[in-house]
């Protein structure tokens, strides 16, 4: 009879998925054209205020399209996208996935699709011992309830202004405010956690 190969667990390893274009979202929203938010620190602020090192960082995104005769607005937005996602690339032990957009909707194509195809494929091979995602989109709680089967510790992280809600029902959350703004969940039993961090700390000049 044929062996089953058992892969055993690895021995503390904290994964952090990113839905980059999510996060960027988030902090154009809060901060604008003209800033743009620091990568590098911000995952030391993070890790510092949950207590974790990341071993590995992977990252989801797509750029934007350039307009042929892109208006003034397109260009600040352009330019805060590029300076953002350099700074990303800068971060230690970061893989980039880079997706496209549709040249006809200029939807984002494959970038949601293969994060949680990673985060599954890795959780089924036992790359990790402590699953972190940092997303408010709930398109990825399907892949999250396969996770669980597997009894691997999994985290949400989410900016304060894209909260994943359902998320915050079924796993440990922890929303990132940078506003102090009071955050209303009063059908939500189980509260996250909210950490404060300070913008002027955090925060590049484009």
């Amino acid at each position: 009879m044929e062996k089953i190969k058992i892969i055993k667990m690895k021995k503390g390893k904290a994964y952090l998925f990113i839905d980059g274009t999510n996060l960027y979202a988030a902090q154009y929203e809060l901060f604008g054209p003209q800033k743009y938010l620091d990568f590098v620190k911000f995952i030391r602020e993070i890790e510092k205020e949950i207590k974790v090192d990341f071993d590995k960082i992977y990252f989801y995104a797509s750029y934007s399209p350039k307009p042929k005769r892109p208006t003034k607005k397109e260009k600040l937005y352009l330019k805060n996208e590029a300076l953002f996602y350099r700074g990303v690339k800068k971060a230690k032990n970061v893989i980039f996935f880079k997706g496209y957009r549709s040249k006809t909707s200029g939807r984002e194509k494959e970038v949601d699709v293969k994060l949680a195809v990673d985060i599954t494929d890795f959780a089924h091979r036992r790359m990790f011992t402590h699953l972190f995602l940092l997303s408010g989109d709930a398109d990825f709680m399907s892949a999250l309830e396969k996770i669980k089967l597997l009894k691997i510790n999994t985290e949400i992280l989410c900016m304060e202004n894209k909260i994943m809600f359902k998320g915050v029902l079924f796993y440990r959350t922890t929303i990132i405010s940078f506003t102090g703004r009071k955050i209303f969940l009063k059908k939500i039993r189980k509260k996250p956690k909210i950490i404060r961090l300070e913008k002027k700390n955090l925060i590049g000049e484009c």
